[in-house]
């Protein structure tokens, strides 16, 4: 089954058109998306931690990761994919043991980044999941954030996202993430100085699908704004019916400081 759902979740990032993600936390956005005819779920990080009550940036539980994932598979008909940040260790060993419980529970994708740490880590990560999970056991969706925390000069972005994307893929990437990127340009740049699927997170479901797909991009993630703007409505909501003088606004940087604010 795991093998099955890998391989229809591999497929859909080689259709002509990208493969729209509109990012899930529960099984509740999972029913609703999923009922609007996603071909896949994929979690957010930030939504799925917040969710909980705890900040993005790996503060989330193993234990209720593992108890969220288990419930968003219970009404999934879907390939899932989970958004594990770092993996929640610099182990190796640790983080492909998180990886095996995944595709033991049924997960037919990770993303996993990065982000501050040498490019090498990541690399061991990849290499350790692939000896203890095997081929064709799930998508492993590479990220990168140089462009997304500046890690290098403006100038040389593109260099340095091309040549990380070369090495996960070369250990055994399936597909690579680059948020932050949002030059259609530097996207078909990057594109084609790959072998592997590209994947883009963008702020807004409206989105023009042609222009990404010339620039070959083969998957578009919405990111944590799903649950932003589901979250922003419920404060309008609950701040007129409590008749708060200034109902919250929510952002990134909000929410993360109010989930910090409440450990």
């Amino acid at each position: 089954m795991s093998e099955n759902k890998f391989r229809e979740f591999r497929n859909l990032h080689l259709r002509q058109s990208p493969l729209v993600l509109v990012n899930i936390w529960d099984a509740g956005s999972a029913i609703v998306v999923q009922g609007n005819g996603a071909r896949a779920l994929a979690t957010s990080s930030a939504s799925l931690a917040w969710s909980n009550g705890y900040s993005d940036g790996c503060d989330l539980p193993l234990d209720i990761l593992m108890d969220s994932v288990s419930r968003i598979l219970r009404v999934s008909k879907v390939p899932l994919s989970i958004d594990i940040e770092n993996g929640y260790s610099d182990s190796p060993d640790e983080v492909a043991k998180l990886v095996k419980n995944l595709v033991d529970e049924g997960v037919s994708g990770v993303n996993l980044e990065d982000g501050e740490t040498p490019p090498e880590l990541l690399v061991e990560k990849i290499l350790a999941i692939k000896e203890r999970c095997g081929e064709g056991a799930i998508f492993i969706n590479a990220r990168t954030d140089v462009y997304l925390r500046k890690l290098v000069s403006a100038e040389t972005r593109l260099k340095e996202g091309i040549s990380r994307l070369n090495n996960y893929i070369s250990c055994g990437a399936d597909g690579v993430f680059v948020p932050g990127l949002t030059s259609l340009g530097d996207m078909s740049k990057l594109s084609s100085s790959i072998s592997a699927p590209l994947n883009v997170m963008i702020s807004s479901d409206v989105v023009n699908l042609e222009e990404f797909t010339d620039a070959g991009v083969a998957r578009i993630s919405l990111g944590p704004v799903t649950f932003i703007d589901t979250y922003s409505t419920l404060s309008k909501i609950s701040g007129k019916s409590l008749k708060a003088k200034q109902p919250l606004t929510l952002s990134y940087d909000n929410l993360n400081r109010m989930c910090l604010n409440n450990k």
